[in-house]
């Protein structure tokens, strides 16, 4: 017995070591995490290295206990302000989208699989969810610098979708498992009521939860060391109370989080830093256990239409359903290409496709290794191209500051204050002589190994270590005062247009210098004004929009998302996207307006002029971000 306990530990530690140098791998060619975790386990399991795993209820019990971590971590670390930015497409497509993905992909699993109708269904619910992880270590170890807007979508998304997909999952695997085949009228309402009460306790349970997590912290005494282990135990209590009274434990789970993580807990940056930690075990823990489950000698008979099924969720279903879900807003073409591309499968997909297997399904088996290949297929196609994608599309825009040096200290006793440490890079404006904010209180200034009080300093230089007091979620200029200026590269200086506009100046002296066509209540509006309606309300770093014979490009915005600073091109500077994209609604309403205008009457001639008017001028340095300040080749 004692040898068997250290030959299990031997091999469950050498697993884990073995996925973690992995790590090095994926980080160092980019290669999808999750697929090295997966064929560790397969290269391990019972057609591999002969380690002998068939209990599914062990892997699903395992699996579940650490899609909950991973899901706390997820709901911790999103800001409300990233959740508020992209609440709308996000939550659409985590709910609408999970179930027209269902739908459409079911109908091709009905005609390529030995399936009924309800099983068929079953297989797509269980591959309809999304698995962050996968996607955003790919950004990470890519150095992709999405669009906050994209990044937002994919991040909320990813993190509220699985509930759907559980709870979806579950209900199809009780009704086949108990013989029943219900109308599809009586079937729709079941799901209807019965996802109304599991989300709805789900819900209330997790964010009744997300604020007792928060009193407990403030009002016990925790040593540090103890802290986080308690935080993550009653979030465990919070998943394992949703699940018994009917919710759903994993969306109770992530809304916790979500809570904890935007109150003013204490000791912030030491639970974040565990959870980090957790998140990244429990990560392991359960792509190693679903690639020991199967079995890949099962996989030759069922890989063809496997594969094609993978094909067809990728190009089909999820394009379809992502587009369906997006047509409300007005997000441009090339941002929902590239979140119908993202939708990567993990190991979400195939925990959902252990449970036929728990209720003793007759295709039980048949559904999980077909789960288990559109899975492998996703990370292999998807996850190789979503850096050169994003890439094409334009959605990668140049870094808004340089390199930064930071360290974030949380001492004892320092309630709703941090000590940031900054050292003083060359270039930054701290540098060059910019003060530093009133509402910041630098305490202490160490050069070449001395320390002195910031006040007898004088003039910072590079070099300089300077520790400042800062109320908690202090803003972000502090980052912008220390940081190098941004490096950028003559094409990215293309990005952001030749000529600089005062993004204060009026849509009627836009009107003269160009003749974009603007209507009489557009002119009144400020420059800054008209592009933030043409976007939708919301202006965002990069953003860019066609104004007639014009194009508008943001440069930078303030930290209330207000536009300070604009640049023009005379045509599109952006990558033109050469894939199949859909329109919006508001896309579509304005060919829709274009074609009235243009049945009713020839438009008018505009004379373009080319050269930088007193509202555009070739000064394209804006407010934080350096471009390149000459017109390009063939402009006069």
């Amino acid at each position: 017995m004692e040898h068997a306990i250290y030959l299990i530990t031997l091999v469950g530690t050498g697993l884990v070591v073995a996925a973690a140098f992995s790590s090095l791998i994926a980080f160092r060619f980019g290669a999808p995490l999750l697929l090295l975790f997966l064929c560790i386990g397969l290269a391990t399991g019972a057609d591999g290295l002969g380690i002998q795993f068939d209990n599914a209820r062990v892997a699903y019990f395992a699996g579940s206990l650490a899609l909950a971590v991973i899901l706390f971590d997820s709901g911790f670390g999103t800001p409300l302000k990233v959740l508020r930015q992209a609440a709308g497409p996000a939550l659409s497509l985590a709910t609408l989208g999970v179930v027209l993905t269902t739908g459409l992909f079911g109908a091709g699993a009905f005609y390529l699989l030995d399936l009924s109708w309800l099983e068929s269904f079953l297989l797509g619910a269980a591959v309809a969810s999304t698995d962050a992880a996968a996607v955003f270590f790919l950004l990470r170890a890519g150095e992709i610098n999405l669009r906050e807007r994209v990044r937002a979508t994919l991040e909320v998304e990813s993190g509220t979708n699985d509930p759907i997909a559980i709870f979806l999952t579950i209900t199809l695997v009780e009704i086949i498992a108990a013989g029943a085949n219900p109308e599809a009228k009586v079937l729709v309402t079941d799901l209807i009521l019965g996802f109304v009460l599991n989300m709805g306790l789900g819900a209330a349970v997790g964010v009744i939860g997300g604020m007792l997590i928060v009193r407990f912290v403030e009002r016990l005494n925790l040593d540090h060391g103890l802290l986080p282990i308690f935080v993550l135990t009653l979030s465990l209590m919070v998943f394992a109370a949703a699940g018994t009274i009917g919710g759903s434990g994993f969306l109770a789970v992530y809304l916790a989080g979500l809570v904890a993580g935007n109150s003013d807990i204490r000791a912030v940056t030491i639970i974040k830093r565990f959870q980090d930690g957790m998140s990244w075990l429990a990560q392991i823990i359960m792509f190693l256990i679903l690639g020991l489950f199967a079995t890949p000698s099962q996989f030759p008979a069922i890989l063809v239409p496997a594969i094609l099924l993978g094909l067809f969720l990728m190009f089909v279903a999820r394009p379809l359903a992502v587009w369906l879900c997006l047509l409300p807003f007005r997000l441009p073409r090339p941002e929902v290409a590239f979140i119908s591309w993202v939708g990567l499968r993990g190991a979400v997909s195939i925990l959902l496709a252990i449970t036929p297997l728990l209720s003793g399904l007759e295709h039980g088996r048949l559904i999980f290794n077909t789960a288990f290949i559109i899975v492998l297929v996703s990370l292999v196609v998807q996850g190789w191209t979503v850096g050169p994608l994003a890439r094409r599309l334009g959605l990668i825009v140049p870094a808004r500051i340089g390199p930064l040096d930071k360290v974030e200290l949380e001492l004892p006793g320092s309630a709703h204050h941090e000590l940031l440490a900054y050292r003083v890079v060359p270039g930054s404006p701290v540098a060059r002589g910019e003060r530093i904010p009133r509402w910041a209180r630098p305490s202490l200034v160490v050069r070449e190994g001395r320390s002195m009080r910031f006040q007898d300093m004088g003039r910072l230089a590079a070099g300089d270590h300077v520790y400042i007091f800062v109320p908690d979620r202090y803003p972000r200029l502090l980052d912008r005062l220390f940081a190098s200026r941004a490096v950028v590269d003559p094409e990215d200086a293309e990005f952001f247009g030749a000529f600089a506009v005062d993004p204060n100046r009026s849509g009627e002296e836009l009107e003269a210098a160009y003749g974009p066509g603007l209507t009489l209540e557009e002119q009144k509006l400020t420059v800054a004004e008209l592009v933030t309606q043409r976007l939708g309300g919301k202006a965002e770093y990069a953003d860019r929009t066609s104004i007639g014979p014009i194009e508008l490009i943001v440069r930078d915005v303030d930290e209330k998302g207000r536009i300070t600073g604009l640049g023009l091109s005379f045509e599109p500077t952006a990558p033109v996207a050469r894939v199949p994209v859909f329109l919006s609604a508001g896309e579509m309403k304005d060919r829709f307006v274009a074609l009235l205008r243009n049945w009713r009457g020839a438009p008018r001639d505009v004379k373009v002029e080319t050269e930088p008017s007193e509202l555009a001028t070739a000064t394209a340095e804006g407010p934080q971000l350096p471009v390149k300040a000459e017109k390009r080749p063939g402009e006069s």
